[in-house]
């Protein structure tokens, strides 16, 4: 019975942190760098990042997958199935990261430790994905092969976008995390 009791408190806590995503994606999003303002800062990551260190790095990418779907059908349609692989990779690659640390290590120098390495995840996984899913995507929305070389005029600017947004929303999780987590270990 407890097992069961317990399930259903970890979804229940999963459920209102994808909709607590959802709705931060919904109202706060802008573009942070004007050359490639297409990518728009979120904070939708904070909430899936608290799911992360609170439940650990398998809940953190069910989340993630849950969270990347429903934004993906709803306030970030334009960018179809593009957008929801994207968030899984770097969203994904983030979580299970910075999760598996932070489940070995629960300290404050651990957490710092985690969000840290969290974030060069992001920052590393996304180079390759750019290069090659990103010409894919905009080959089948505008019809015309995009070369390699325009991807690596781009990758500069879409790394320092990564960092930048892997950056914030590590340093809020990290000023946030202790205050919630007694709500999300109730």
């Amino acid at each position: 019975m407890n097992n069961g009791n317990s399930s259903t408190k970890t979804i229940a806590k999963l459920g209102v942190l994808a909709a607590v995503s959802i709705v931060l994606v919904a109202l706060i999003h802008f573009p942070i760098i004007p050359t490639v303002s297409f990518l728009e800062y979120d904070p939708a990551d904070i909430p899936i990042l608290l799911g992360t260190f609170a439940l650990g790095p398998g809940a953190g990418f069910a989340l993630t997958v849950v969270v990347a779907l429903i934004q993906g059908f709803t306030v970030s349609a334009a960018s179809s199935w593009y957008g929801i692989v994207m968030h899984v990779i770097a969203t994904g690659s983030y979580v299970l990261v910075a999760g598996n640390v932070y489940k070995h290590k629960k300290t404050k120098k651990g957490a710092i430790t985690a969000l840290a390495l969290g974030t060069l995840a992001w920052i590393i996984v996304m180079i390759p994905a750019n290069l090659f899913i990103t010409p894919i995507y905009l080959e089948m929305i505008g019809g015309t092969k995009i070369p390699i070389s325009t991807m690596l005029t781009l990758i500069p600017y879409i790394t320092l976008f990564n960092a930048i947004k892997a950056i914030l929303n590590s340093v809020i999780t990290f000023l946030v995390y202790k205050k919630i987590s007694p709500i999300l270990h109730r």
